[in-house]
Protein backbone atom coordinates (compact mmCIF):
# COMPACT_ATOMS: atom_id res chain seq x y z
CA UNK A 1 0.00 0.00 0.00
CA UNK A 2 2.93 2.22 0.59
CA UNK A 3 6.28 3.19 -0.94
CA UNK A 4 10.61 1.11 1.95
CA UNK A 5 13.15 3.43 0.83
CA UNK A 6 15.77 1.38 -1.01
CA UNK A 7 19.41 1.50 -0.01
CA UNK A 8 21.58 4.06 -1.73
CA UNK A 9 20.99 7.69 -2.64
CA UNK A 10 17.43 8.90 -3.00
CA UNK A 11 15.61 12.04 -4.00
CA UNK A 12 13.76 13.96 -1.30
CA UNK A 13 10.93 11.66 -0.30
CA UNK A 14 7.46 11.93 1.21
CA UNK A 15 7.77 8.37 2.52
CA UNK A 16 6.80 7.95 6.17
CA UNK A 17 9.16 5.29 7.61
CA UNK A 18 6.68 4.31 10.33
CA UNK A 19 3.96 3.69 7.76
CA UNK A 20 6.36 1.70 5.58
CA UNK A 21 7.37 -0.49 8.52
CA UNK A 22 3.72 -1.14 9.34
CA UNK A 23 2.94 -2.42 5.86
CA UNK A 24 6.24 -4.27 5.52
CA UNK A 25 5.27 -6.29 8.59
CA UNK A 26 2.08 -7.36 6.79
CA UNK A 27 3.80 -8.23 3.50
CA UNK A 28 3.17 -11.96 3.66
CA UNK A 29 -0.57 -11.30 4.04
CA UNK A 30 -1.12 -9.42 0.77
CA UNK A 31 -2.75 -12.31 -1.07
CA UNK A 32 -4.59 -13.80 1.90
CA UNK A 33 -8.21 -12.97 1.12
CA UNK A 34 -9.19 -13.75 4.72
CA UNK A 35 -6.31 -11.82 6.30
CA UNK A 36 -5.68 -8.15 7.11
CA UNK A 37 -5.82 -7.22 3.40
CA UNK A 38 -9.33 -8.64 3.03
CA UNK A 39 -10.94 -5.18 2.71
CA UNK A 40 -8.62 -4.33 -0.20
CA UNK A 41 -9.52 -7.56 -1.97
CA UNK A 42 -13.19 -6.66 -1.60
CA UNK A 43 -12.48 -3.12 -2.80
CA UNK A 44 -10.41 -4.18 -5.80
CA UNK A 45 -13.21 -4.81 -8.34
CA UNK A 46 -14.63 -1.30 -7.96
CA UNK A 47 -11.14 0.24 -8.06
CA UNK A 48 -10.13 -1.58 -11.23
CA UNK A 49 -13.55 -0.94 -12.77
CA UNK A 50 -13.20 2.78 -12.11
CA UNK A 51 -9.69 2.86 -13.60
CA UNK A 52 -10.91 1.05 -16.71
CA UNK A 53 -13.91 3.34 -17.15
CA UNK A 54 -11.86 6.52 -16.79
CA UNK A 55 -9.12 5.17 -19.06
CA UNK A 56 -11.56 4.18 -21.83
CA UNK A 57 -13.27 7.57 -21.73
CA UNK A 58 -10.02 9.52 -21.70
CA UNK A 59 -8.31 7.64 -24.52
CA UNK A 60 -11.47 7.00 -26.56
CA UNK A 61 -11.25 3.20 -26.51
CA UNK A 62 -14.18 0.87 -27.27
CA UNK A 63 -15.80 -0.58 -24.17
CA UNK A 64 -15.74 -4.14 -25.55
CA UNK A 65 -11.95 -4.17 -25.89
CA UNK A 66 -10.62 -7.05 -23.77
CA UNK A 67 -7.12 -5.58 -23.51
CA UNK A 68 -7.80 -1.84 -23.51
CA UNK A 69 -4.52 -0.89 -21.84
CA UNK A 70 -2.35 -2.50 -24.56
CA UNK A 71 0.48 -0.26 -25.70
CA UNK A 72 0.18 2.04 -22.66
CA UNK A 73 2.84 2.63 -20.03
CA UNK A 74 1.24 2.42 -16.59
CA UNK A 75 2.60 3.12 -13.11
CA UNK A 76 1.07 1.89 -9.86
CA UNK A 77 2.50 3.78 -6.87
CA UNK A 78 2.36 2.06 -3.48
CA UNK A 79 1.54 -1.24 -5.15
CA UNK A 80 1.89 -3.45 -2.09
CA UNK A 81 1.62 -7.08 -3.15
CA UNK A 82 0.30 -6.22 -6.60
CA UNK A 83 -3.47 -6.31 -6.10
CA UNK A 84 -4.01 -3.58 -8.71
CA UNK A 85 -0.85 -4.03 -10.78
CA UNK A 86 -1.84 -7.57 -11.80
CA UNK A 87 -5.27 -6.62 -13.22
CA UNK A 88 -3.67 -3.69 -15.07
CA UNK A 89 -1.23 -6.12 -16.67
CA UNK A 90 -4.00 -8.60 -17.53
CA UNK A 91 -5.83 -5.78 -19.29
CA UNK A 92 -2.78 -5.29 -21.51
CA UNK A 93 -0.85 -2.53 -19.75
CA UNK A 94 2.92 -2.35 -19.64
CA UNK A 95 3.05 -1.98 -15.88
CA UNK A 96 5.70 -0.57 -13.58
CA UNK A 97 4.72 -0.97 -9.92
CA UNK A 98 6.62 0.53 -7.00
CA UNK A 99 6.50 0.31 -3.24
CA UNK A 100 8.90 1.51 -0.58
CA UNK A 101 8.36 -1.68 1.44
CA UNK A 102 10.84 -4.13 -0.08
CA UNK A 103 9.14 -7.19 1.51
CA UNK A 104 5.92 -6.30 -0.29
CA UNK A 105 7.77 -6.06 -3.61
CA UNK A 106 9.27 -9.51 -3.01
CA UNK A 107 5.78 -10.95 -2.44
CA UNK A 108 4.45 -9.14 -5.52
CA UNK A 109 7.21 -10.50 -7.76
CA UNK A 110 6.66 -14.06 -6.59
CA UNK A 111 2.90 -13.88 -7.09
CA UNK A 112 3.16 -12.31 -10.56
CA UNK A 113 5.69 -14.91 -11.67
CA UNK A 114 3.38 -17.72 -10.54
CA UNK A 115 0.57 -16.09 -12.53
CA UNK A 116 2.74 -15.73 -15.64
CA UNK A 117 2.54 -11.93 -15.58
CA UNK A 118 5.36 -9.58 -16.59
CA UNK A 119 5.36 -6.57 -14.24
CA UNK A 120 8.31 -4.31 -13.54
CA UNK A 121 8.25 -4.28 -9.74
CA UNK A 122 10.66 -1.92 -8.02
CA UNK A 123 11.41 -1.20 -4.35
CA UNK A 124 11.71 2.54 -4.83
CA UNK A 125 9.84 5.81 -4.41
CA UNK A 126 7.81 8.00 -6.72
CA UNK A 127 10.28 10.82 -6.09
CA UNK A 128 13.17 8.68 -7.34
CA UNK A 129 11.29 7.75 -10.52
CA UNK A 130 10.55 11.41 -11.18
CA UNK A 131 14.19 12.36 -10.58
CA UNK A 132 15.15 9.74 -13.18
CA UNK A 133 12.87 11.43 -15.72
CA UNK A 134 10.19 8.76 -16.05
CA UNK A 135 6.65 9.55 -17.23
CA UNK A 136 3.67 7.28 -17.85
CA UNK A 137 0.39 7.33 -19.78
CA UNK A 138 -1.50 6.40 -16.62
CA UNK A 139 -0.46 6.74 -12.98
CA UNK A 140 -2.44 5.18 -10.13
CA UNK A 141 -1.91 5.90 -6.43
CA UNK A 142 -4.60 4.07 -4.49
CA UNK A 143 -5.02 4.13 -0.71
CA UNK A 144 -1.62 5.74 -0.28
CA UNK A 145 -2.13 9.51 0.03
CA UNK A 146 -3.33 9.00 3.61
CA UNK A 147 -0.07 7.25 4.49
CA UNK A 148 2.60 9.64 3.18
CA UNK A 149 4.53 12.21 5.21
CA UNK A 150 3.89 15.19 2.91
CA UNK A 151 0.68 14.77 0.87
CA UNK A 152 1.06 17.99 -1.16
CA UNK A 153 4.61 17.13 -2.20
CA UNK A 154 3.60 13.55 -2.96
CA UNK A 155 0.72 14.69 -5.16
CA UNK A 156 3.01 17.07 -7.04
CA UNK A 157 5.36 14.14 -7.63
CA UNK A 158 2.50 11.97 -8.89
CA UNK A 159 1.48 14.76 -11.27
CA UNK A 160 5.04 15.06 -12.55
CA UNK A 161 5.01 11.37 -13.49
CA UNK A 162 1.99 11.83 -15.81
CA UNK A 163 3.02 12.14 -19.45
CA UNK A 164 1.41 14.74 -21.75
CA UNK A 165 -2.07 13.48 -22.61
CA UNK A 166 -2.01 11.07 -19.66
CA UNK A 167 -4.11 10.64 -16.56
CA UNK A 168 -3.70 10.19 -12.81
CA UNK A 169 -6.14 8.20 -10.68
CA UNK A 170 -6.15 8.47 -6.90
CA UNK A 171 -8.20 6.96 -4.12
CA UNK A 172 -8.20 7.91 -0.46
CA UNK A 173 -10.40 8.81 2.52
CA UNK A 174 -12.13 12.09 3.21
CA UNK A 175 -11.45 13.91 6.49
CA UNK A 176 -15.00 13.89 7.78
CA UNK A 177 -16.76 12.68 10.95
CA UNK A 178 -18.32 9.91 8.85
CA UNK A 179 -14.88 8.67 7.77
CA UNK A 180 -13.65 8.68 11.36
CA UNK A 181 -16.68 6.71 12.48
CA UNK A 182 -16.69 4.16 9.65
CA UNK A 183 -13.05 3.79 8.60
CA UNK A 184 -11.44 3.98 12.03
CA UNK A 185 -13.92 3.26 14.82
CA UNK A 186 -15.97 0.84 12.73
CA UNK A 187 -13.42 -0.92 10.49
CA UNK A 188 -10.47 -0.98 12.90
CA UNK A 189 -11.97 -1.15 16.40
CA UNK A 190 -15.45 -2.65 16.14
CA UNK A 191 -15.47 -4.91 13.09
CA UNK A 192 -11.69 -5.59 13.12
CA UNK A 193 -11.66 -5.45 9.33
CA UNK A 194 -8.28 -3.69 9.48
CA UNK A 195 -5.45 -3.80 12.03
CA UNK A 196 -5.78 -1.08 14.65
CA UNK A 197 -3.66 1.93 13.79
CA UNK A 198 -3.88 1.40 10.02
CA UNK A 199 -5.24 4.92 9.57
CA UNK A 200 -4.81 8.31 11.18
CA UNK A 201 -7.83 10.59 10.70
CA UNK A 202 -5.69 13.73 10.61
CA UNK A 203 -3.96 12.34 7.49
CA UNK A 204 -7.21 11.92 5.57
CA UNK A 205 -7.61 14.47 2.77
CA UNK A 206 -10.62 16.36 1.49
CA UNK A 207 -11.10 16.31 -2.31
CA UNK A 208 -10.19 20.00 -2.49
CA UNK A 209 -6.89 19.20 -0.77
CA UNK A 210 -6.07 16.73 -3.52
CA UNK A 211 -7.27 18.96 -6.33
CA UNK A 212 -5.28 22.06 -5.38
CA UNK A 213 -1.75 20.63 -5.68
CA UNK A 214 -2.73 18.73 -8.82
CA UNK A 215 -3.99 21.90 -10.49
CA UNK A 216 -0.86 23.73 -9.39
CA UNK A 217 1.11 20.96 -11.14
CA UNK A 218 -0.73 21.43 -14.43
CA UNK A 219 -3.41 18.74 -14.18
CA UNK A 220 -7.15 19.14 -14.60
CA UNK A 221 -9.50 17.26 -12.27
CA UNK A 222 -12.08 15.56 -14.49
CA UNK A 223 -13.95 13.24 -12.14
CA UNK A 224 -14.54 12.54 -8.45
CA UNK A 225 -16.63 9.57 -7.30
CA UNK A 226 -17.48 8.24 -3.87
CA UNK A 227 -16.94 4.61 -2.91
CA UNK A 228 -19.13 2.95 -0.28
CA UNK A 229 -18.97 -0.37 1.54
CA UNK A 230 -22.14 -2.46 1.36
CA UNK A 231 -22.28 -4.57 4.54
CA UNK A 232 -25.12 -6.80 3.37
CA UNK A 233 -23.19 -8.04 0.36
CA UNK A 234 -19.65 -7.44 1.67
CA UNK A 235 -18.59 -5.55 -1.45
CA UNK A 236 -18.06 -1.94 -2.54
CA UNK A 237 -19.80 0.28 -5.06
CA UNK A 238 -19.47 3.76 -6.52
CA UNK A 239 -21.73 6.35 -4.90
CA UNK A 240 -22.38 10.09 -5.30
CA UNK A 241 -21.39 10.62 -1.66
CA UNK A 242 -17.76 11.60 -1.04
CA UNK A 243 -18.17 11.46 2.72
CA UNK A 244 -15.85 8.49 3.36
CA UNK A 245 -13.88 6.84 0.53
CA UNK A 246 -13.54 8.43 -2.89
CA UNK A 247 -11.63 8.21 -6.16
CA UNK A 248 -10.38 11.12 -8.24
CA UNK A 249 -9.19 11.41 -11.83
CA UNK A 250 -6.97 14.20 -13.18
CA UNK A 251 -5.54 14.59 -16.66
CA UNK A 252 -2.65 16.39 -18.32
CA UNK A 253 -3.17 18.18 -21.60
CA UNK A 254 -1.51 16.57 -24.61
CA UNK A 255 0.07 19.97 -25.28
CA UNK A 256 1.88 20.01 -21.92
Amino acid sequence: MNPARPSGPSAASSVDPQEVAQFAALAESWWDTDGPMRPLHALNPVRVGYIRTQFLAHFGIETNNLRPFAGRQMLDIGCGGGLVAEPLARLGGTVTAIDAAAPSIAVARTHAAAAGLSIDYRATTAEDLLAEGHQFDTVTALEIVEHVADPAAFLATCAGLVAPGGLLILSTLNRTPQAFGLAILGAEYLLRMLPRGTHSWRKFRKPSELAAPLRASGLTVTDVAGVAYRPLTGDWALTPSLAVNYMLTATRSARA
